[in-house]
Order: C-alpha cells, then structure tokens, then sequence
C-alpha cells in the first residue's frame, strides 16, 4: 500500500510526542524541547497522542489488513493525521479527525461481523463504539473523567474479544463466555456512569477491571502455554503479567474515586502495565502481518518487558511515597519502550542474517 510509510511515520510521531508529553508530566526535564512550540500541546494531549494517535492507528491498520478493504486504511490514516493535528495545536480539526477515523473504523467492524458472527467479532464491534463515543466526548471537550474510561474500553474490550477467540484453541467452560459478557457490561457501566457520577462510575469500573483480571486469569490459555517454550512462553508471560496488572489498575481505580492519590498509578499500571504487556507479547506475530517484516525471536526479547515491569514498580511505589523517584521510574518506562523498539529491530536484522531474507515466520505456532 503507497500509504504505508505515511502510516509508520505518523505512528512513530504520536508515539514519541506522547511519550515526551507524559515525560514532562512526570516532572522529567528533557533539553532538547525547551522552547518547542509543540512541548505543551504534547503535555495537554498526552493521552489522546497515545491512546488514539498511536494505538487507535496501530489497531486500526491491523484491523484494516485483517479486513483486505483499502477504505478501511481511511480510519488508521485519519486517527495518525488526528495526532499530528492536535501536536500542531490544531485541537478542532485534530479531535474531529479522530473522530472520523472512530467512525470508519465502526464501519469496518460492522462489515467483520456480516462476515462472521462470532462473540469475539460482536465484541470487537462494541469496543469499536466505545472508542466513538471516547472520541466524542473528547471532541466535544468533555474532559477526562467522562472520556478516558471510554479510551481505556475500547482497549481492554479489544484484547478480551481477542483472548476469547484464543480460547477456542481449549475446552472452554460454559460459564466463560456468559461470565466476561457480564464483567463488560459492568465496564461500559462504569465509563457511562462517570461523567455524572465520577464516584459510583469510578468504583463499578474500577471493580469491572479486577473482574476481568479474574476472568483472564482463570480462562485464558496463557496459563497453560506459559509452560511451553520459546515465542508462546513469552507471550504467556507477558499476557500473565498484564493481567496482573490489570487488577491493580482496577483497585487503584476504584480507590480514586473514593479520593485517595492513586490517579497516576490508576492510569499508567492500566496504560503501561497491562496495555503495553499485551503489545509486547502480540508484536513478534502481528508485526510481520502488517509491517511486512520478519523477527527472529530470541530470550533478548524478556529484558524490554522485565525493563517495562520494574521501572513501573518503581514509578508506582514512588509515587505513592512522593518520593521523586517517580521522574526516574517514568524515564525508565520510556527507555523500556525504546529498548523493545530496538530489540525488534535487531529481531529484524537477525532474522535477515539467518535466513538470507528467505523464509518465512512460523506465527501460527505461537500461540499466546
């Protein structure tokens, strides 16, 4: 596709201008910006830079690719335009560009769904709305207690429908399926009910997200392939420790609401420790599929996610201390990010050492 590198391009600026942004919220001085005319539009729209700009457009070329419909390109382009938009100080344009990119990427869910009417495909449809009415919300300035549990639905809810579809590869309980229907309603309640009640909205959310690490916890096959060997123990491993995570996400979440300082724990052990985690643990399969590269998976691909898992303990910890040990756990968080993006690199460049651009990837025997 001719917009490819336009795609990657407008990804990588979402993803390090929301990095520097939430960098220099966590009081992390950073030179080479002082000045920038984009530093404090990089600071306002932090989350919107990596919630929509960046994985909104990840999510949405590979829901594109999946779909083979070159209109479906129209949503991961406007959302990667959006980003630019906003880091322009183009706040309209930006958000209402993102909120087309939520409303073509519907579409295209809509058309996933004619094509096969499974619980995994429904539920990518309704995560696809919750971004839609996140995005409009955040267009309409509603501020963030009413749009980021909507951005954070549309997330959780896209891994869970693709965990359920991966539990077809085992028995699967019959209180499975009833059981996370029940856990999401309760989570679309809660990012509902927070813009007019941000305490109750922010306790049922808080609560759903402990129930679905429950829920992933007892009936995701990661915590059998976690017992087998090389790329699927990784990726159990880094699924297992997002779930984790997750739970403590929720009980931090809950706990904000009721007006304890846990805002940032809240927020990034939901955004860092279990969204990352499970970007980490998918990339060496999903990658190759959309980027059109190939990885060679080695052990070097645990120290990104042990970096990303200890700096985030650290920021954490910290944070709730008050200790400014926080500013160097969030650096770290970044460096963590930066060390996987190098480490695929080097995946790459292995691979073409070792099989002369030849071959081609085993992903289907990887089975997260």
């Amino acid at each position: 596709m001719a917009a490819r590198p336009l795609l990657l391009a407008l990804v990588a600026l979402s993803l390090l201008a929301g990095m520097a942004g939430g960098l220099l919220r966590a009081d992390v001085a950073l030179p080479a910006m002082a000045g920038s005319a984009w530093q404090s539009q990089a600071v306002l729209t932090h989350a919107a830079l990596m919630i929509c700009g960046f994985l909104g457009t990840v999510i949405g070329i590979e829901r594109a690719v999946a779909v083979k419909l070159r209109a479906a390109f129209l949503a991961p382009l406007a959302s990667g335009a959006g980003g630019a938009f906003l880091l322009l100080g183009q706040f309209e344009l930006g958000a209402w560009l993102i909120v087309a990119a939520a409303f073509v990427f519907t579409a295209v869910n809509i058309v996933i769904v004619g094509r096969q009417r499974a619980a995994h495909t429904w539920l990518l449809l309704v995560a696809a709305g919750a971004w839609l009415i996140g995005n409009l919300l955040f267009a309409t300035d509603q501020g963030t207690v009413a749009t980021l549990p909507w951005w954070f639905a549309f997330l959780v809810m896209t891994i869970a429908a693709e965990r359920l579809e991966m539990t077809r590869l085992m028995r699967r309980r019959p209180a499975a399926e009833w059981s996370l229907q029940i856990v999401l309603v309760a989570l679309l309640g809660g990012a509902a009910w927070s813009a007019v009640a941000p305490t109750a909205g922010g306790l049922l959310y808080g609560a759903a997200l402990v129930l679905l690490a429950l829920w992933l916890a007892a009936f995701d096959i990661a915590r059998h392939t976690v017992r087998a060997h090389g790329l699927s123990r990784y990726m159990a491993v880094c699924l297992l420790g997002g779930y984790a995570w997750l739970a403590v996400a929720g009980a931090a979440w809950a706990a904000t609401a009721l007006g304890l300082p846990l805002h940032d724990a809240a927020l990034h052990a939901l955004g860092l420790g279990f969204i990352v985690s499970m970007m980490m643990g998918h990339a060496p399969v999903i990658l190759p599929a959309i980027a059109r590269i190939k990885l060679e998976f080695g052990v070097f691909f645990y120290l990104p996610l042990a970096m990303l898992h200890l700096s985030l303990l650290l920021r954490l910890v910290a944070g709730v201390a008050g200790d400014p040990l926080r500013s160097t756990g969030a650096l770290l968080n970044a460096a963590a990010l930066a060390l996987f993006a190098i480490t695929i690199a080097g995946a790459a460049v292995a691979w073409r050492i070792k099989h002369g651009g030849h071959g081609t990837l085993p992903t289907g025997k990887a089975h997260p």
